[in-house]
């Protein structure tokens, strides 16, 4: 039965020093660490590999995005543990407006692989969030049933093998797992790059959300300079009561959303 679930937000991005930034991988808005962000991903490794071996985590589930598998690597390297590529994990993004076409989606676990050695691609991810993006509501659920589905197939698959899990995402989308997770679904919290989050099994509690209670939330006492560029939920932008819509990628209206 897993007992502690770690949740780091990717390091700090390139795109956010530099307009003249490529994408490894080619997918529009998948911009790499900065030199900055990958120091950061080591200083996590080197946190993981501080703290009491029965501590640690033995598995890592990653957002897809270049940047927070770029994160893990480190850790994955450190603690000699696999990564495995979840979907579920993946950067939040407003709805679409109209006619702009639909969110960009990364690879497949095997392609990835080709970029990452260290991911393990038999791991198939259990949720997509849909392309046309979602408003703060859906991003809830959306944690809610991710971290439903992901404990329990994690537990399943694996029985007893997983104490302590790393769960490697986004600002937005961490925010909401720890809040789906503590059962707070209006928890206060601005998250920071490569912070880390903490989150133990009550003894007494059954299922999954609401289950937990945290040691530690969006700490980054472990980094050298602190958690930098936070964020949180009072940064969305709001019109007429509802999430200002963003646009697509050009080009994308007649793909599938799968």
């Amino acid at each position: 039965m897993i007992e502690t679930i770690y949740i780091a937000r990717h390091g700090f991005r390139l795109n956010w020093i530099n307009t003249n930034w490529k994408s490894p991988t080619g997918l529009p808005r998948d911009p790499p660490l900065a030199a900055h962000g990958e120091a950061q991903a080591q200083e996590l490794a080197s946190y993981f590999l501080a703290i009491p071996e029965e501590k640690r985590p033995t598995i890592i589930l990653s957002s897809p995005y270049y940047r927070c598998l770029q994160t893990s690597k480190p850790t994955s390297q450190a603690l000699e543990v696999p990564i495995y590529v979840e979907h579920g994990l993946s950067e939040w993004y407003s709805p679409v407006a109209p006619g702009t076409g639909l969110h960009p989606r990364p690879s497949s676990a095997a392609v990835m692989q080709t970029y990452f050695s260290e991911i393990d691609p038999s791991w198939p991810s259990i949720w997509y969030p849909t392309r046309k993006g979602e408003d703060v509501e859906a991003l809830h659920e959306r944690a809610n049933g991710v971290l439903d589905l992901l404990v329990s197939e994690i537990e399943k698959r694996f029985g007893a093998k997983h104490k302590n899990i790393l769960l490697v995402s986004h600002a937005a989308t961490v925010i909401v797992m720890c809040r789906a997770l503590l059962a707070q679904p209006d928890l206060p919290l601005r998250v920071g790059c490569c912070s880390i989050s903490e989150l133990s099994r009550k003894s007494d509690a059954s299922g999954v959300l609401g289950a937990w209670e945290a040691k530690v939330l969006a700490s980054g006492s472990h980094l050298k300079e602190g958690a930098s560029r936070d964020w949180g939920m009072e940064d969305i932008q709001i019109a007429n009561g509802k999430v200002i819509s963003d646009q697509g990628v050009p080009g994308t209206q007649e793909e599938e959303d799968h």
